[in-house]
């Protein structure tokens, strides 16, 4: 696929996709919808891939749904996404749960951090809060949006966000459509980390470097999928899935090589088996 509205690189095993329509914000199109789910299945078809990271060009993340493609709703008198069928379909078929705009995300075998180096409002607040892990600068404005709009809450944030921040919470900032900024957001929950502007780059890589280094890819993919899987299902089914999945993983390589390095007092190799 050739893009337009975002980049997407590789390297030392992290794939970075960036929302890049500065001269707008990086607001949420179609075409950047359709180019998102494209780049994002290439990273999870990629298995030299280990860790996904998630940005906006220049100092925005993304403001939300850009404002043409609002009066263009208004014209045609309903929603009208502009993706052209068929879109890539990352995560899909994992559980019918994920099957769906953003939540595929809950389907992907990879870590995702949400980097947010701007503002993030609406769907880009909904594309943030679908990621495993946020940072974020000081000083930047988030908001849910879809209020002053005589909208609804978008893409299943009435589901994730009580579930990430508590249901008061979040029915302060799904209720009011007000602005809070990232400090508030550390505060309550919802972003992970704080980082200055010009160690944010460096600081997310380092963080998602020691992350797949230390820990084998099976135990990662293992490890979110159990995440996501377990918040449909009861305490005792996530419990017997555990111990069938250790049983299995014991007998793999990178568990053997796991316990040596442990021993050696040395870095793990991990094969991938």
């Amino acid at each position: 696929m050739e893009l337009k509205a975002l980049l997407y690189e590789v390297e030392d095993n992290i794939a970075t996709i960036t929302l890049n329509r500065p001269k707008r914000m990086n607001a949420w199109t179609g075409r950047m919808h359709s180019e998102y789910r494209w780049a994002l299945l290439q990273a999870e078809q990629d298995d030299d891939i280990r860790a996904i990271i998630v940005t906006g060009s220049e100092h925005s993340f993304c403001v939300g749904a850009d404002a043409r493609a609002l009066e263009g709703h208004v014209e045609k008198g309903g929603y009208d996404p502009g993706t052209p069928d068929p879109l890539a379909k990352p995560g899909f078929g994992v559980r019918p749960e994920f099957d769906a705009n953003f939540s595929y995300h809950f389907g992907l075998t990879k870590p995702v951090v949400a980097m947010i180096n701007g503002p993030a409002a609406g769907v880009g607040l909904v594309l943030a809060c679908y990621a495993d892990i946020r940072f974020a600068i000081p000083g930047v404005k988030l908001t849910t949006a879809h209020g002053k709009l005589n909208l609804p809450a978008e893409f299943g944030l009435s589901w994730l966000l009580p579930r990430l921040i508590g249901l008061t919470r979040a029915n302060d900032l799904l209720l009011s459509s007000r602005k809070f900024t990232s400090e508030e957001a550390l505060q309550l929950g919802l972003i992970n980390r704080l980082i200055e502007p010009h160690l944010l780059i460096s600081e997310t890589r380092t963080y998602l470097l020691d992350m797949i280094h230390e820990n084998s890819p099976g135990s990662l993919k293992m490890t979110k999928r159990q995440i996501y899987h377990d918040q449909h299902r009861a305490a005792a089914a996530a419990v017997i899935e555990s111990e069938k999945l250790l049983n299995e993983m014991m007998q793999m390589t990178d568990y053997r090589e796991g316990v040596a390095a442990f021993l050696e007092k040395r870095k793990p190799r991990w094969l991938g088996e």
